[in-house]
């Protein structure tokens, strides 16, 4: 049984995965309210399947980019889970789970978090040659790209990817908007929120495959992905 956890940004959850079914997922909007939060939702989440810490057998935590502060409390929680039952821990990059549930062969993903002043965590990905369930695949491993986890306004990141794009990711309404309209008619998908939303039983999904595959790492040297200073 693999636990997610994800407070990487307000888009905060938990997920329970037992390899072929999402058993459990709760999904919130925090206030940046995640050190008082998480906890009381992690025994509820338990308490319905009646699991202990015991019943674990593995932890996959968000590693960011995301909050600065954020990203600390699921870490924090996940290593002392990790560390006090033994437990492996494998940490996904954010942006890694925001592209799973759309990556496929036929174009691109563009997996965006915010990052504040107008601006988005973003990269681009693609299902790659024969990664079966080891998708997504950040463009720049393979086929000559170079796009590795970037920081751009909404419009510079408009107009760096490609015709057939998937947007996926977690915008406010006016930055949708707007992202929208630099659009206009190229042959993009923005999709709708609900659908373009990260969630937790993907995280715990996409966790689960990368523990199956020798994945996992140390705890205590796991550390959260800022890409910029506080």
């Amino acid at each position: 049984m693999l636990l997610a956890l994800d407070t990487a940004t307000r888009a905060s959850g938990l997920a329970l995965f037992d390899g072929q079914a999402l058993l459990a997922e709760l999904n919130w909007h925090s206030s940046d309210g995640q050190t008082t939060e998480l906890l009381p939702r992690l025994v509820q989440l338990m308490d319905w399947h009646g699991l202990k810490p015991t019943d674990l057998t593995c932890l996959a935590v968000s590693l960011g980019p995301g909050s600065f502060s954020g990203l600390r409390v699921a870490l924090s929680v996940a290593k002392g889970m990790a560390l006090a039952h033994r437990l492996p821990l494998v940490g996904v990059p954010t942006l890694d789970a925001t592209a799973f549930p759309h990556v496929n062969r036929s174009g691109s993903v563009a997996a965006m978090v915010e990052a504040g002043r107008g601006r988005v965590y973003w990269a681009a990905y693609g299902a790659g040659p024969a990664t079966g369930e080891a998708a997504p695949v950040r463009l720049g491993t393979w086929q000559g790209w170079h796009t590795p986890v970037m920081l751009a306004a909404v419009a510079e990141m408009a107009a760096t990817v490609p015709e057939g794009t998937v947007f996926s990711g977690e915008l406010s309404p006016m930055m949708r908007q707007e992202l929208a309209g630099l659009l206009g008619g190229r042959r993009a998908s923005l999709g709708p929120q609900t659908v373009a939303m990260r969630r937790a039983g993907h995280l715990a999904e996409l966790g689960w495959q990368r523990w199956q595959a020798g994945e996992a790492g140390d705890p205590a040297g796991l550390s959260p992905i800022y890409l910029r200073e506080p």
